[in-house]
């Protein structure tokens, strides 16, 4: 045989070998020892399935799990554990109503499920629906939303319905942080499981659902010499360790208004002292004590010695049962009051019990509420229980629109001076105030209502 003719025969055998590889063997991996393929293509070597009965099989080089109605989320888990990795895979889903996700350093219930056990960790949400959180964090059957993409806005346009998205997950440490299709999705700085198995997901669905699919392939990791992606200074991080600003957090341009030690950036608004009674600092909050659920009738608000214009405020709280809090914004104290000071208000309150939540109009009183103007979001998943902590968060652009949050999850918007804002002042409690609420900048205030209600994580970042 010639020559030639060889040399034709060899590439024709190596183009054929190479078309039939996974893209992480053909075009990553094989060019990164780093880079280990946690699926062989074939078979579901080194997986194992818990949780409910949706099956998984593999065809055409990929793994496909098929939803089933009347079964608990199911999960393909690796039998291995990671502690820090970086992951890469991709994932299509059938449908605009479905739901998958990916579990980080998680775990297994047997327990639960009435038996069948349960699977719960930090998983990397899949979200086709409107809503269109895909890539956001969602603790499984534990703490649920860590970060929803509410926080991240921008981001919510990056799945690709009815095909492959490439998936990015680093876990890194405490820190964990997503991609899709390279888009910069959520940022999460998280206290527990510092490892733990990875997971696929086929969610419980309703019947009509019945025989969707989800497919995952090209699954590979490297849990070594791991190169970080840059990540942008203008995604929000969710800090889930109190009191703390991440290096991340310092170079975004946040600061703490409260270190869990010391009160030293707040004072009283009846003085330039903080409060000699009425409020305790320790054990990493800050908290005002009860008294007779006045308002300002004991120890009194609290204000920072700052005044913020365009901010991003985020913080911390925690209610104890019937209890009534507020953050005020653009707080000048011109306005003479024998109350509270006026402000803007990021209403806090305990719905259920308090008196408060059934006052006002159409419910304009409740937690994460504009106090007396606009109602929150009535979305359930926003709220945790009373005697846990919560998540507030306040923006305000430059444009003058601002938004509420409540455990990352979007309750309010609106825009300070608009036609819109100031009818509703007409209605509200503050009509009376001359342009209330549209001082071009102000101080920042916790509220004393005589009921015992705690802060902690208070962090801002002044804005342009």
């Amino acid at each position: 045989m010639k020559t030639n003719s060889i040399f034709k025969i060899l590439v024709a055998l190596a183009v054929g070998f190479a078309s039939h590889q996974p893209l992480s063997a053909q075009s990553k991996a094989g060019n990164d020892k780093n880079w280990i393929n946690l699926f062989d293509g074939k078979t579901l070597k080194g997986w194992k399935t818990l949780g409910g009965d949706a099956p998984y099989t593999v065809e055409n080089g990929t793994i496909v799990g098929t939803m089933t109605k009347g079964t608990p989320n199911s999960f393909l888990v690796t039998e291995k554990e990671y502690g820090d990795f970086i992951l890469e895979l991709e994932i299509k889903l059938e449908g605009d109503r479905t739901n998958s996700g990916v579990q980080t350093r998680s775990h297994f219930d047997p327990q639960g499920n009435k038996g069948k056990g349960r699977v719960y960790g930090r998983q990397v949400e899949i979200d086709p629906t409107e809503r269109a959180w895909t890539g956001g964090i969602y603790d499984e059957a534990r703490r649920k939303w860590l970060y929803p993409l509410d926080l991240n806005e921008s981001a919510k346009s990056a799945y690709k319905p009815n095909e492959f998205n490439h998936i990015r997950i680093e876990a890194i440490g405490d820190e964990m942080r997503t991609w899709i299709n390279d888009v910069p999705t959520s940022y999460v700085i998280d206290t527990i499981d510092r490892e733990g198995f990875i997971g696929l997901q086929v969610h419980s669905i309703p019947a009509d659902l019945h025989g969707k699919k989800v497919y995952f392939k090209n699954i590979r990791i490297q849990t070594n010499n791991l190169k970080t992606k840059p990540f942008p200074n203008d995604v929000f991080i969710v800090n889930l360790k109190p009191n703390n600003l991440s290096p991340a957090e310092q170079k975004a341009g946040f600061s703490l208004l409260f270190d869990g030690k010391d009160a030293s950036q707040w004072r009283s608004v009846r003085g330039d002292s903080f409060p000699a009674k009425g409020w305790k600092v320790g054990d990493g909050e800050i908290t005002v004590l009860k008294s007779d659920g006045g308002e300002s009738t004991n120890g009194g608000d609290i204000i920072t010695r700052d005044q913020y214009a365009v901010f991003d405020l985020s913080f911390e709280f925690k209610l104890t049962p019937g209890a009534n809090s507020g953050v005020k914004y653009f707080v000048t104290l011109k306005e003479k009051t024998k109350g509270s000071a006026i402000g803007l208000e990021y209403q806090v309150l305990d719905d259920k019990l308090h008196p408060d939540a059934k006052m006002g109009r159409d419910g304009n009183r409740t937690l994460a509420s504009l106090y007396d103007l606009i109602t929150s979001n009535k979305d359930a998943r926003a709220r945790r229980p009373i005697g846990e902590w919560n998540r507030g968060r306040v923006v305000v652009s430059a444009d003058n629109t601002v938004t509420h949050y409540l455990n990352g999850i979007k309750m309010v918007e609106y825009k300070r001076g608009s036609k819109e804002y100031r009818d509703l002042v007409a209605l509200s409690k503050y009509k009376d105030w001359d342009s209330f609420g549209e001082a071009p900048q102000g101080h920042i205030l916790l509220q004393d209502h005589g009921d015992n209600v705690s802060f902690r994580s208070i962090k801002v970042k002044k804005l342009k």
